[in-house]
């Protein structure tokens, strides 16, 4: 049982999960990241996690990231608002709505995010260059999962 309580501590520790709550037969366990932020990537964890058991609560192994080599650029993030699933373009043959490197605008749609077969368009809130696509075509998203990272062409953004 310690080794699955192990494993389900590295799981959650390196998905997007704040909490995980888990109950059967008698036990429970109950996952909190510290921080209440998921992790920035997969295999770099937010901070160390509580564990709260039958037996009380205990603490998780403390896993340490790795400060970035070089400092960090500021980009502007466009973030799913709802679950569902991605599409960059409007259909399977049209051209994609954006690509890295290109410029967007206020208002421009960047994507589709398709939920219980209604599609969401999502449009950027700034004129910038697109830096990052952080999801693959197809791809299921969740809400508040971000999208884009957008480098601002003007300073007040």
């Amino acid at each position: 049982m310690d080794k699955e309580i192990l494993e389900l501590i590295e799981f959650v520790s390196q998905s997007n999960f704040i909490e995980f709550e888990l109950e059967r037969e008698g036990f429970k366990i109950r996952l909190v990241k510290s921080g209440g932020r998921p992790a920035a990537s997969p295999g770099a964890p937010a901070g160390p996690m509580t564990v709260a058991t039958a037996d009380g609560p205990v603490a998780a192994p403390a896993i340490e990231a790795t400060p970035p080599a070089q400092p960090v650029q500021r980009f502007h993030e466009i973030k799913s608002p709802l679950v569902g699933t991605f599409y960059r373009s409007p259909s399977p043959e049209a051209p994609a709505f954006t690509d890295r490197g290109k410029a967007v605008k206020a208002g421009q749609v960047l994507c589709i995010v398709e939920a219980m077969k209604l599609m969401n368009e999502i449009e950027s809130d700034m004129d910038g260059v697109m830096e990052e696509i952080l999801v693959s075509n197809g791809q299921p998203v969740e809400y508040g999962e971000v999208l884009f990272r957008i480098r601002p062409t003007s300073p007040a953004a």
